[in-house]
């Protein structure tokens, strides 16, 4: 199981050759028995590396970043995305590993920078970014503590990392500072994956001696299955020809895959040959994954929860096969109630919730409390995804399919099916529009009145008779205000917070909102106080751009005493926050489209169209 695959990409024009050479790197990569087995993800991204010769950095939650714009060869990609990925598969960031004490983490990382090189070394794979070596990279010691105490002992307080993938100052590796602690019944993956990859490569390494071909492809019930589809089903006809079944008993225990799972990002549908279907009941599993897959379920969770999403889609898909009568169902790992036929996944969820004990003890294909869908819990290599979208494809496929099995009358399709593919056909409603209904919501129109006060602006075509205009009530523009708490962290781009703006401004204006309260917030909190709305977008300067905490914001606004208790908060930041924030009073987020948040939202979520163009 490789960590990250290609997508669909445009070589043809507009792509630099940096970035050639970091999938002709990973091309290398993954021709390797040992290193394409490895778990990770790589992202492209130069914002995430301080120095301009620094090449790559690893996160404790394995995100390897790499820098798009350093100038490496395809071998010396690879060699920095291996070194990366040792740094996860030798527990590195695991607190039981680190030395005790007051910790030296340039020291650490330089200690671990020294065993991975010598790793790589004694294995043959590549050579050091870095030339020349000082002595100490000669150290005949097997262990990265042993080698800690030898650079402290030796040189005392390191502050330099002279070694490794980046320059003097920066560390490749982030986040040591507050190591892992595993619980109780808590294991580290990447290790137990390291473990299983050494296993497979010494098994590849016997077999090539030997002269077998461990991956060659068999004819078995489940290919069987797949090629029905092919040939009699055209509605699910496109989509099985663009996945991969991937029968390996291996990797379907290393994600606890019972019976089957599908990954539409990479295109690989994972069954696990060892449940003893017969060929109905692959038939019945695959249009189940397929189906998944065509209707986008991976995107549409939309900040619920992923495993109880994953449940209701179960249930509507399960449904409709039923009538569909593909295969045989499954007597194990199956969800379905005639109780709930003919409702959307959507219903279906809000049922869940309400009874969500009850719901969490059932099993999807994957198993209990394992969702089939992989999304954002899958490998992959983001950041490279350009041309036509894997979405688009999936729609393509099932709006086609759809049309050629009703135009050839090949079978019956289930009302709510048809319905879902051809919705797949309407394009989504602008953000834009959803947000401008959300404040529609919080202000609605005001009803203007007659007065005196001000005289009309026919008054003077009639001097001798007093005429009134039409005002609105200032007491009730007083109460007319909501407040944005605007996230300025680093990760947040000027043009994203721009985009924002400008949009809360124009409906302010539209909604007759006098001033609006704005809130800026990274670690801290900066209330800018109450802005008119023309001008917030031109006038307003952004301060702050260090982390990300935006409870302190939302305090603010909530204890302000000038703040009116029914005023609404518009929330904008890019989801790369704490792992929960308490809004305690009507609320919203708007962040770029394709980030999700971290926890369930209670507010209404709006996914702005990301027009940053940086990457």
């Amino acid at each position: 199981m490789t960590y990250f695959r290609k997508k669909f990409y445009s070589w043809q024009k507009g792509v630099p050759d940096e970035v050639k050479a970091i999938y002709a790197g990973y091309d290398i990569l993954n021709e390797h028995p040992l290193f394409s087995l490895l778990d990770g993800t790589i992202i492209e991204r130069s914002s995430h590396l301080g120095e301009k010769d620094s090449y790559a950095c690893v996160t404790k939650t394995g995100d390897i970043y790499v820098n798009p714009k350093a100038r490496l060869r395809p071998d010396e990609w690879a060699y920095v995305m291996a070194h990366n990925l040792l740094h996860l598969a030798l527990g590195h960031f695991d607190k039981d590993r680190m030395p005790t004490g007051d910790v030296n983490t340039f020291a650490w990382n330089k200690a671990c920078d020294i065993y991975v090189t010598r790793f790589l070394a004694d294995v043959g794979f590549g050579k050091p970014i870095i030339p020349d070596p000082e002595e100490e990279y000669d150290i005949k010691l097997n262990d990265e503590l042993r080698i800690y105490e030898y650079l402290v002992e030796k040189y005392g307080d390191v502050q330099k990392q002279t070694y490794g993938l980046n320059s003097e100052k920066a560390r490749d590796m982030i986040g040591l500072d507050s190591p892992i602690c595993y619980k109780k019944g808590e294991r580290n993956e990447y290790a137990e994956t390291f473990s299983r990859a050494i296993t497979h490569s010494i098994k590849k390494a016997v077999c090539d001696v030997g002269g077998h071909d461990i991956e060659k492809k068999k004819d078995t019930v489940v290919t069987k299955a797949a090629g029905w589809f092919l040939a009699h089903y055209p509605l699910l006809g496109g989509l099985a020809s663009s996945f991969k079944i991937i029968e390996d008993v291996d990797i379907c225990h290393k994600y606890e895959i019972h019976i089957a799972a599908v990954d539409a990002a990479h295109g690989e549908i994972y069954a696990n040959p060892s449940c003893g279907f017969t060929l109905e009941e692959w038939k019945f599993v695959l249009a189940h994954e397929y189906l998944h897959a065509g209707l986008c379920h991976h995107e549409r969770c939309q900040g619920r929860d992923h495993y109880l999403w994953n449940v209701a889609c179960d249930y509507v898909i399960n449904d409709w096969l039923h009538e569909m009568h593909i295969g045989d169902m499954p007597d194990e790992g199956l969800l379905y109630d005639e109780s709930l036929h003919n409702m959307s996944a959507e219903t279906i969820y809000d049922l869940i919730v309400n009874e969500m004990r009850k719901f969490k003890k059932h099993a999807t294909f994957r198993g209990y409390g394992q969702g089939d869908i992989f999304g954002q819990n899958g490998p992959h290599f983001e950041g490279m995804g350009k041309g036509v979208t894997l979405e688009e494809f999936f729609k393509n496929s099932l709006r086609e399919g759809l049309d050629y099995h009703i135009i050839h009358k090949r079978g019956y399709l289930p009302a709510g099916l048809v319905e879902e593919v051809r919705a797949l056909s309407m394009p989504p409603i602008p953000w834009e529009v959803q947000l401008g209904r959300w404040f529609d919501e919080q202000f609605p129109p005001l009803e203007k009145h007659r007065t005196y006060a001000r005289p009309s602006r026919r008054q003077g075509s009639t001097p001798d008779i007093p005429r009134p205009s039409y005002a609105l009530w200032e007491k009730e523009l007083e109460s007319r205000t909501f407040g944005v708490v605007i996230d300025t962290s680093g990760s947040m781009s000027t043009s994203q917070i721009g985009l924002a703006l400008g949009a809360v401004a124009s409906y302010a204006v539209s909604k007759d909102v006098p001033f609006v309260r704005i809130i800026f917030c990274d670690a801290e909190a900066a209330d800018v106080g109450y802005m008119a709305p023309e001008d917030i977008a031109g006038r307003v300067e952004v301060t702050g751009r260090g982390g990300t905490v935006l409870q302190p914001g939302v305090d603010t606004l909530e204890r302000a005493k000038d703040f009116p208790l029914s005023g609404p908060i518009l929330i904008i930041t890019d989801g790369y926050i704490e792992d929960d924030l308490k809004v305690r009073r009507e609320h919203a987020y708007l962040i770029p489209n394709g980030n999700r948040l971290p926890f369930r939202a209670k507010g209404k979520v709006f996914y702005m169209e990301n027009r940053d163009k940086e990457k």
